[in-house]
């Protein structure tokens, strides 16, 4: 008798179905008789890449039809990228699994491949994150960066026409993609610190389907879930969306959990730094202290 096909639930463009079918082929490894069906799924960031996020709502963009399908059943799990999906979720939605991390870094795409220290003054830079653009004013305050939309293959496509002198990209989509070689340089996380959960993949199911968490387990990453627990946790006590400058980047060693965190105002002009360390089963608890820490 033939196995039910399990429908997961993407985005159209080609790093989003690269991604997922990078998590759909970890779950063939660990359940060969399983069958699995995609199905694309257009958002609202989808659809309106003319305007800047932040002037089309920020946060959940790129999840909200996504979720809503859930929801309807009609699909049964989807993969993003956790940098995408907003802290709280809805009720009857959790998240079954993080996948493996991929590099959390940022990394510059540069005409001629030039580095950013050697892009000339007035250089534009394409990025629509405030937390790029904040971190960006810090290392280079007279370069420009500039609004740019669409997904990262139509960026670099940019780049190389000339229409603009670099953008500011996640290393792991270029390395998902397979085109790390495009990069100029990846920064050092203390130049650029990263978005919370920036490099990883979760899949979110919903809650009451036992059966489907306990196959969707078999691919969590435990250090990965608590580091961007950490992160999240962070990023969810300070109530920010994408408006305001915020990073945080966690990582585990020998059983601790490493935290760092940026907070900025609007302006980016004023930049707060923090970190701590503290067990990885408190992850959740160390990202709510840092924050508390960058607000008082």
């Amino acid at each position: 008798m033939a196995t039910k096909a399990i429908v997961v639930g993407t985005r159209g463009s080609r790093l989003a179905r690269l991604q997922t079918e990078g998590i759909v082929a970890l779950l063939r490894e660990r359940h060969p008789a399983q069958r699995f069906d995609l199905e694309t799924i257009r958002t609202t960031g989808d659809r309106r890449t003319d305007v800047p996020l932040t002037e089309i709502g920020g946060e959940g963009v790129f999840t909200k039809e996504i979720e809503a399908a859930l929801l309807d059943r009609r699909i049964d799990f989807a993969v993003h990228s956790l940098k995408d999906l907003p802290t709280i979720i809805p009720d009857g939605l959790t998240l079954a699994a993080i996948g493996r991390r991929e590099d959390p870094r940022d990394a510059l795409v540069s005409r001629d491949n030039v580095p950013l220290a050697r892009l000339p003054t007035g250089a534009r830079i394409g990025t629509d994150s405030p937390r790029r653009r904040c971190q960006l004013r810090l290392l280079r305050p007279d370069v420009e960066p500039v609004s740019i939309r669409g997904n990262v293959d139509t960026r670099i496509r940019k780049v190389e026409a000339g229409e603009i002198d670099g953008i500011i990209v996640a290393a792991a989509a270029l390395t998902r993609l397979g085109r790390l070689d495009a990069a100029a340089a990846v920064f050092d996380t203390d130049a650029m610190l990263p978005a919370p959960g920036q490099g990883a993949l979760v899949i979110e199911a919903r809650a009451d389907d036992a059966t489907l968490l306990a196959l969707l387990a078999t691919v969590d990453d435990a250090d990965s879930r608590s580091a961007t627990t950490a992160e999240r946790a962070f990023l969810r006590r300070l109530g920010g969306g994408c408006r305001l400058p915020i990073a945080a980047l966690g990582v585990v060693e020998g059983g601790q959990l490493w935290l760092r965190g940026l907070v900025a105002d609007e302006s980016g002009e004023r930049v707060r730094r923090a970190e701590l360390r503290g067990p990885v089963d408190e992850a959740e608890s160390l990202g709510v202290r840092l924050a508390e820490d960058l607000l008082t």
